[in-house]
């Protein structure tokens, strides 16, 4: 868990080169009907995957999803659109934790 950039401006494009410079592609975790599920074979098989999440409510901003490498989602029952944070941090890493 890391916050990268003391100031708007590191974030997010100087944030994301920064994290592809380390070797991470990087995943927004965000609602979109184009998104992947936390289970595609993409996310799992990446050797170094950053997860980027957005605060409570708002979410990621519209910018930072578009500079990520992909968009992703965890499926969830119907009527459910969104978990908080920390449980969705919680699922994601505990997802894509399995396959390491």
């Amino acid at each position: 868990w890391t916050y990268i950039g003391a100031r708007s401006a590191d974030w997010p494009q100087p944030g994301l080169a920064r994290l592809r410079a380390l070797g991470f592609q990087t995943a927004a975790m965000a609602l979109s009907l184009e998104a992947l599920s936390i289970e595609d074979s993409r996310l799992v098989s990446a050797e170094k995957l950053a997860i980027v999440l957005g605060t409570e409510g708002d979410g990621l901003s519209p910018r930072t999803v578009a500079h990520c490498d992909y968009t992703v989602c965890i499926p969830m029952a119907r009527g459910v659109d969104s978990l908080n944070v920390a449980a969705a941090s919680a699922v994601a890493f505990w997802q894509l934790g399995r396959y390491k």
